[in-house]
């Protein structure tokens, strides 16, 4: 959809490329479109304490950099919804690039022996990376390439290698795809949505329900790449849920024998 000004605000004229449908400076004067950018929180808040947990355990750096990307991720959002500015959609569209080459990184390289660095798979997800920037018209092209690397890479290990992890692969992926099914219905039948139920609030912000859904898929995600890691350096993973709903892996302090 290409920019609209439903309202002027804090930030002015939107300036994007992208103007999503949600109208804007309903709620806030300050936040452009509100329920689009503090659905984002689910980017932000629990990667924060995936990064921390991750570290406490000892692992590899590179999955403390896949909850970092997907904070990165939930902050340009947010930046972006809220102001509408071209310079913060690129601070969105990008990190979304950047945290999934980490992602597929971190899934390929998960049989490597432990503390081995791929330099030529980072030198190959730098390239990509830069020439996304350089020629950002590619997003969406790119970045379906490289979700559909993870799903083909997550479906070959949870069918040949850890058949018992099909259960979150499958939650992962569901739930990331229920995302994308909202995140079509809002951009097709947006003129409908706004005529039938104008200034309803997060229900039907189908927008925001895309970053809560891709938000936890992606979390969920991130957490099977480490079951799938700390499993084959033959470390004992446990998935404990923080208040009974929120899902955390915890690795016992010694190796099995």
């Amino acid at each position: 959809m290409a920019p609209t000004a439903d309202r002027q605000g804090y930030w002015g004229r939107p300036t994007s490329t992208l103007d999503w449908c949600e109208e804007n400076y309903v709620i806030s004067h300050h936040i452009a479109e509100f329920w689009n950018t503090v659905s984002n929180l689910i980017m932000i808040i629990p990667p924060i304490c995936g990064a921390i947990q991750t570290y406490r355990d000892g692992l590899e750096f590179r999955y403390i950099c896949s909850f970092i990307g997907l904070t990165a991720v939930g902050i340009g959002s947010w930046c972006f919804h809220m102001t509408l500015l071209y310079e913060m959609q690129l601070l969105d569209e990008l990190p979304m690039i950047y945290s999934t080459c980490v992602f597929v990184y971190c899934l390929y390289e998960c049989f490597k022996q432990e503390k081995t660095i791929n330099l030529q798979g980072i030198l190959s997800y730098l390239v990509i990376c830069a020439s996304c920037f350089i020629v950002c018209y590619c997003f969406q092209v790119m970045y379906g390439a490289l979700v559909a690397c993870l799903v083909i890479r997550s479906i070959y290990i949870v069918t040949w290698v850890y058949p018992w992890l099909k259960p979150l692969c499958y939650t992962s992926l569901g739930i990331f795809m229920l995302g994308f099914l909202l995140w079509n219905i809002d951009n097709i039948f947006c003129d409908s949505l706004r005529n039938t139920a104008p200034g309803v609030g997060v229900v039907t912000q189908f927008h925001a329900w895309w970053h809560i859904f891709t938000g936890l898929g992606s979390y969920l995600h991130i957490l099977l790449s480490l079951q799938i890691r700390a499993t084959y350096l033959k470390f004992r993973p446990k998935v404990k849920f923080q208040c009974g709903v929120w899902p955390t892996l915890h690795m016992e302090p010694q190796k099995s024998s």
